[in-house]
């Protein structure tokens, strides 16, 4: 039977998945796997990805802080 199926709001197994009243549609199932697959190929094919770096936790800057006055001019 094409629609025996899992009802997993009553925790049992149908006969008759459409009589019972479930349907999923397929339209939906498959443009999801569609968009995943997409993403994934992207992020195989991509040459470079744009995240962030995580901060060091702990770590002090020892550098001097910038000084002021100095010539008239330079910069």
């Amino acid at each position: 039977n094409v629609n025996f199926g899992y009802n997993a709001k009553d925790d049992k197994y149908e006969e008759d998945m459409i009589k019972s009243g479930i349907i999923d549609p397929l339209k939906v199932t498959r443009t999801a796997l569609e968009n995943a697959v997409s993403v994934a190929a992207m992020l195989l094919t991509t040459e470079a990805v744009v995240t962030d770096l995580p901060e060091e936790k702990g770590a002090h800057d020892h550098t001097m802080p910038p000084m002021g006055g100095g010539m008239p001019g330079m910069f």
